[in-house]
């Protein structure tokens, strides 16, 4: 086998990182990839990580003790981050988007797999320190928001169920209270789907007043589970007025004061204007 050039194990290596988030590769595992010493392999990651911090194109995390090793996170700059928000702002508040009955259109949005990624990277950035087992959303629109969250952290999606499926098994299933006009639902997750003790981050695509993403939290205390947090892609909130469930947090807020002519307000959530 011809000897391998840096650039060769470089262009590898970022490939390699980057198609697992938030996944710890050892040095002994590129070692022996590239049949290299481990001073050589250090070396090619502190260039990478150099490059990536540059141009803002996620970083590259060294993991120390035994199990350590060097991971990729896809996190953007703070003002990265806002320019590609402001950007889908400007979408979203196009008036095309007012449907009838004042509902904001973003299925287009929840299809394109690219803007996805960019999002799910956004909301993954403040839970990386809290290290969840896993994403857990409510079918179905929300479950390509949620999934790419999970994929930036590395973890399993979950998904809990509107109606109990036999092919899931044994289920545990609760009632909570959606909507302003107090409407009942159910919500169901099989029993083996998760594992007392773990932790868990809620996601979902839309909220108005926080009632699914409650029973979600309630459904998780029922497992033993803890949230570790509740991000939502879209928030839609009638200034001061109360969520169901308040801790919430969101990327876009969308003013409850919808005009078919003139849109709807759109902007990103205060979380993320802060520097």
């Amino acid at each position: 086998m011809d000897k391998i050039k840096r650039n060769e194990r470089i262009g590898a290596m970022s490939r390699i990182l980057t198609a697992s988030p938030n996944h710890i590769f050892t040095l002994s595992h590129f070692c022996g990839m590239f049949d290299a010493a481990k001073s050589t392999i250090s070396e090619d990651i502190e260039l990478l990580r150099q490059v990536y911090r540059q141009f803002g194109l996620g970083e590259i995390e060294t993991v120390t003790g035994a199990a350590g090793g060097v991971k990729f996170l896809p996190k953007m700059t703070h003002k990265g981050a806002l320019d590609y928000l402001y950007g889908l702002c400007g979408q979203l508040s196009d008036p095309g988007r007012v449907l009838p009955g004042n509902f904001l259109y973003i299925q287009d949005i929840l299809s394109q797999p690219d803007t996805l990624e960019v999002l799910g990277a956004i909301m993954a950035t403040p839970y990386y320190a809290a290290s969840p087992d896993f994403v857990l959303t409510v079918e179905t629109k929300g479950i390509p928001f949620a999934l790419m969250v999970a994929r930036a952290l590395g973890v399993p999606l979950v998904i809990a169920r509107r109606d109990h499926k036999a092919f899931e098994g044994s289920v545990v299933t609760i009632n909570y209270i959606s909507g302003a006009g107090g409407e009942m639902k159910t919500m169901s997750l099989a029993k083996r789907a998760v594992k007392s003790g773990q932790k868990a981050l809620i996601v979902d695509d839309f909220t108005k007043d926080g009632g699914t993403v409650r029973g979600m939290v309630e459904l998780m205390q029922e497992f033993d589970v803890t949230c570790v947090g509740v991000g939502v892609m879209v928030e839609r909130r009638k200034e001061g007025a109360p969520r169901i469930y308040e801790d919430i947090r969101s990327l876009f807020v969308v003013s409850d004061a919808i005009d078919a002519h003139q849109g709807a307000i759109v902007h990103p959530a205060a979380w993320l204007l802060e520097t």
